[in-house]
C-alpha cells in the first residue's frame, strides 16, 4: 500500500490479497485480507492506494509501448531507450537480442553507502551488516541474463566499478563467466582528486574487460595523451621487439624446441640461416657454423641460457618476409629483433609501408605521422579528455542546461573503451542496462559518425525520482504515478531529453547547444547526428490477452527490435490482416498467405517473418513458401515459451 498523500515516511511493506472493490462515497475502495499471515489482518484503503505486485516466481510477459522518436538519420536503424526495471528489460531482450548483443556497457550502482540505488525497494545503508550480498545478488541476477544476451563467439562485456565492491565484482565475474578472459583497467577520471579525511584523493576508477569467443582489443588511432613511455612506436615507427624470449619461462630448460641457432655472416650484415633445435642435453658449443657465418643464440645478459619466441619453422618464414633484423654485433650474444604477428599485420593491412630492404632483408618500412598512431594501449589510462568532471557533468549541463545528473561518465571514456572493440563492426549492437543519463548511446552515436557505421544501441534505465527530490514531491501531496512526479524521473528528465538534444543539436528549450565535441572528431554540438531514436515504457501482459492476439500493440515494438530496429514499427494490420515494413513482416490472416509471401519475397531488405497461429500445419506452410534467406518465427508459441522458462527467478 502506498502512504497516504503528503507522507514522507515508506508505506505499508506488506502483501495483501484483494477480496473486493466497491464504490463508497464516489470513490473505488479496495477491501484487503494479509497474505501469508497466520491470523490475516483485513482493512478497507482507497483503491488508488494499492499498488499491484508479482513475486519473483511469477512469470513475466513483457510488452513495450512506444513514447516517442527522433528521426534524423534516414534508412540508419533506431538507438531504442526502454523505461523499465532492468532486470525485467533483459528478460524482454532475450526474446529479441538472444545472442545477438555485440557489446554491453554497464556502469552500475558502485553500492558507496550513499542513496544512488534501491534493492527491492529499499535503499540499501551504509550500516547494513548484509550490503556486500545484497549488491552482489542483485549484480548476479542481472549478469547471469546478460550472458544469454552477449554473443558467445565475438563479444565484450564491459563493467565498471570504484574501489568499494571491485574486488567482489571481479570474482563475480570470474564466477559468472568462466570461459571468457577478464582484464581491469585503471582509468584516471579526476586529474584534481579532491582529499578525503584520512585517505588518499581518488582519482580513477576501474573498468573489467570480459571478452568472449574471439574477441580481442584492437589497435586504433591514438593522440599524445594515450602514450605514456618514449619508444619507436610511440614515435610512429613500426615496433621492433627482441626475438630473444623475456618475462615468464624465458629459459632453455623445458623448451628445447626454441633453442637453436641463427647463423649470421662475420661481419653480421646478413642471415645466412636458420639452425635446427639442439635437443635435451646437447651442448651449443658442439654445433659447428658454416663457413664464414657466426652462431647466434638467445644467450641471457646474466650469461646463461634462454630460448627464442618463434619455432624454427616460423622464424624462417618471418625472416623471409622481412621480419628479422641483426642487432649491433656481438658473436653469438648478437641480438637480433623481429615484428611481432601484430606488427606484420599493420604492413599487410597497409598501415605501414614497406619502402625497401636493408642489406639483413629485414622490411624499411614508412612512419606515421603523430596523428596516426595506431596502439593497443596499457592497463593505465591517464587520458584527459576521460575527466568526468569536465566531459561528463559539464558536457551533461552544455546539453540540458537546467538539468542534473549525478556522476556522469565522461563521454570520451565510454567512446574509447567501445573503439577497441567495435572499430570493425559498424553493425554491432551495443547495450546499456545501468543507461543513467543517456552515455553510452551518445557515445556509439559518436563512434558512427567517425566511420559512417550503423551501430545502435539499447539503453535500459528507470523513471526513479532522487532520494532527496522524493521527499519534497512527497511533501506537495505526489507519489509516483503522477504526471509531476514521472515528468522528474531519470528517464523523462535526463536520458530521453539528452538523446534528443544529442541527435537535434537543440537544447529542450530549443536554442543550439552551445560549445563544440573535442578530440577525435571536433565538430559544433549543435550539428547534431544524423541519427534515429526511438522511446518505450515496458508494459506487463496477460498471457490469455497475447495468445488470443489483444496484446498485438504492446508485443509489436518487441517484433521491430527483434527485426533490427528499422524503419517504421507494425502496429494494425489492417483489413487484410497481413502488413510488411523495412526489415520483417506480420501475417495473422492465412487466407492471405500468398499475397503476403509475394510481397515478402519481393522486398529483399526483409529478415524475418512473424505468422501468428495455432496451427502447426498452417504454420509449416507458410515456412515453405518463403524465400530461405527469411527466418519465420511462430507466434504466439515462441514468445509464451521464452517467457515461461524465466519462472523462479528472483529480483
Amino acid at each position: 500500500m502506498l502512504p497516504p498523500r503528503g507522507e514522507t515516511k515508506t508505506g505499508d511493506q506488506r502483501l495483501w490479497r484483494v477480496t473486493r472493490i466497491e464504490r463508497a462515497d464516489g470513490q473505488r475502495l479496495a477491501h484487503l485480507a494479509e497474505l501469508d499471515a497466520e491470523e490475516p489482518a483485513a482493512c478497507s484503503v482507497p483503491a488508488d492506494d494499492v499498488v499491484v505486485v508479482a513475486e519473483f516466481r511469477d512469470r513475466v510477459y513483457p510488452g513495450l509501448v512506444e513514447t516517442g522518436r527522433v528521426e534524423r538519420g534516414g534508412d540508419k536503424p533506431f538507438h531504442s531507450v526502454i523505461n523499465a526495471e532492468n532486470y525485467h528489460a533483459l528478460e524482454m531482450l532475450t526474446y529479441t537480442h538472444r545472442h545477438s548483443i555485440d557489446a554491453i556497457y554497464i556502469d552500475p550502482p558502485y553500492n558507496t553507502g550513499a542513496k544512488d540505488w534501491k534493492y527491492n525497494n529499499n535503499y540499501v545503508e551504509g550500516d547494513d551488516d548484509y550490503r556486500h550480498s545484497k549488491w552482489l545478488a542483485f549484480m548476479e541476477r542481472r549478469l547471469k541474463i546478460a550472458r544469454e544476451l552477449l554473443n558467445p563467439e565475438d563479444s565484450v562485456l564491459i563493467v565498471t566499478i570504484d574501489e568499494k565492491e571491485y574486488l567482489r565484482l571481479g570474482l563475480l565475474l570470474e564466477q559468472t563467466f568462466p570461459e571468457a578472459r577478464v582484464q581491469m583497467v585503471s582509468v584516471g577520471i579526476n586529474p584534481a582528486p579532491p582529499s578525503r579525511n584520512g585517505m588518499f584523493g581518488r582519482a580513477d576508477e576501474f573498468y573489467f574487460f570480459v571478452l568472449f569467443g574471439i574477441a580481442g582489443v584492437q589497435a586504433a588511432p591514438l593522440g599524445q595523451d594515450w602514450i605514456t613511455a618514449k619508444g619507436r612506436t610511440h614515435k610512429g615507427q613500426i615496433r621492433w621487439d627482441l626475438l630473444r624470449k623475456s618475462g615468464a619461462s624465458p629459459t632453455r630448460e623445458g623448451h628445447p624446441d626454441t633453442f637453436y641457432p641463427f647463423f649470421i655472416t662475420e661481419d653480421g650484415a646478413r642471415f645466412h640461416s636458420v639452425g635446427n633445435p639442439i635437443g635435451v642435453g646437447a651442448s651449443r658449443e658442439d654445433t659447428l657454423a658454416p663457413p664464414g657465418t657466426v652462431a647466434v643464440w638467445p644467450i641471457r645478459q646474466n650469461g646463461t641460457e634462454g630460448r627464442w619466441r618463434l619455432q624454427p619453422s616460423t622464424a624462417r618464414r618471418v625472416m623471409e618476409d622481412g621480419g628479422l633484423r641483426i642487432g649491433a654485433v656481438k658473436g653469438e650474444r648478437t641480438p637480433i629483433y623481429y615484428l611481432s604477428e601484430g606488427e606484420r599485420e599493420k604492413i599487410k593491412n597497409g598501415l605501414y609501408q614497406v619502402l625497401g630492404r636493408g642489406d639483413d632483408g629485414s622490411v624499411i618500412t614508412s612512419t606515421l605521422e603523430s596523428s596516426e598512431r595506431w596502439l593497443i594501449p596499457g592497463t593505465q589510462w591517464r587520458v584527459g579528455s576521460h575527466d568526468s568532471t569536465q566531459y561528463g557533468s559539464r558536457l551533461l549541463a552544455k546539453l540540458l542546461p537546467d538539468r542534473k545528473f549525478p556522476f556522469p561518465k565522461s563521454l570520451y571514456a565510454v567512446e574509447d573503451s567501445l573503439r577497441f572493440f567495435l572499430a570493425n563492426k559498424p553493425q554491432a549492437v551495443v547495450l546499456d542496462f545501468f543507461s543513467g543519463s543517456g552515455t553510452t548511446a551518445h557515445a556509439v552515436m559518436r563512434l558512427n559518425r567517425q566511420d559512417g557505421g550503423h551501430r545502435r544501441s539499447i539503453s535500459v534505465t528507470n523513471n526513479e525520482v532522487s532520494a532527496d527530490e522524493q521527499v519534497s514531491l512527497r511533501k506537495q501531496g505526489l507519489r509516483p504515478g503522477d504526471a509531476e512526479w514521472e515528468n522528474l524521473g531519470i528517464c523523462d528528465f535526463i536520458t530521453k531529453p539528452r538523446l534528443t538534444t544529442a541527435i537535434t543539436g537543440k537544447t529542450p528549450q530549443g536554442e543550439p547547444v552551445k560549445g563544440d565535441y573535442k578530440f577525435t572528431d571536433e565538430f559544433p554540438m549543435s550539428e547534431g547526428f544524423e541519427e534515429n531514436a526511438a522511446f518505450f515504457t515496458l508494459t506487463y501482459e496477460a498471457p490469455l490477452s497475447v495468445r488470443h492476439n489483444r496484446a498485438f500493440e504492446r508485443v509489436a515494438p518487441m517484433l521491430w527490435l527483434r527485426a533490427g530496429s528499422r524503419g517504421r514499427v507494425i502496429y494494425d494490420l489492417g483489413e487484410d490482416g497481413w502488413d510488411v515494413a523495412d526489415s520483417y513482416g506480420v501475417l495473422e490472416n492465412l487466407d492471405q498467405a500468398d499475397e503476403f509471401v509475394a510481397t515478402v519475397s519481393a522486398r529483399e531488405c526483409v529478415d524475418i517473418a512473424f505468422v501468428v497461429t495455432d496451427d502447426d500445419s498452417a504454420f509449416q506452410m507458410v515456412c515453405r513458401e518463403l524465400p530461405n534467406a527469411v527466418v519465420p518465427v511462430r507466434l504466439y508459441e515462441s514468445y509464451l515459451q521464452n517467457f515461461e522458462i524465466n519462472t523462479g527467478r528472483s529480483l
